[in-house]
């Protein structure tokens, strides 16, 4: 804020020492976001949005394994959770017009990290050229009983 009006201040003494008196000057132009929804992921099972867009950057919401079909947590272990969650987190980009390739971070919450072999061979197949930056922990629990959640960052 401080800079802003430096600048502003600085732009106009330049503007009215060139002679340009009565110029007009417009106020920076505030970015607004875009709240990104698609019944092509699971629902928010809360009060938050699936993603956000501001600007070029594209922020999604954790994400877990459940089937936007169903709306229940998929079976068949921490693979087929990681998946889910994966193809939910795919199309919520998809709304922003980016793709998996965009992402350059992520967070993975993981219940058990000694399920990490099997959830990172899935988080590989998705993230195979130039994956993002990645931070992986294990927490006690996550909503819906989900074993792994997933939020992503992308620049678009």
């Amino acid at each position: 804020m401080k800079g802003d009006n430096l600048a502003r201040r600085t732009l106009l003494k330049s503007t009215l020492a060139a002679g340009g008196a009565g110029v007009a000057m417009a106020a920076p132009a505030k970015t607004k976001k875009k709240v990104l929804k698609t019944a092509k992921a699971a629902l928010p099972i809360g009060p938050y949005s699936q993603g956000i867009q501001v600007g070029n950057l594209v922020f999604v919401a954790g994400e877990k394994g459940i089937d936007p079909k169903t709306n229940k947590l998929v079976t068949g272990g921490i693979e087929a959770e990681t998946r889910q969650t994966l193809e939910n987190i795919k199309v919520i980009l998809a709304e922003a017009g980016a793709t998996m390739d965009d992402a350059v971070a992520s967070t993975v919450h993981m219940t058990d990290l000694k399920e990490f072999q099997q959830m990172n061979k899935v988080y590989g197949e998705y993230f195979r050229v130039d994956p993002p930056g990645r931070t992986t922990v294990q927490v006690p629990a996550l909503p819906a009983g989900a074993h792994v959640e997933i939020t992503i960052i992308a620049a678009i």
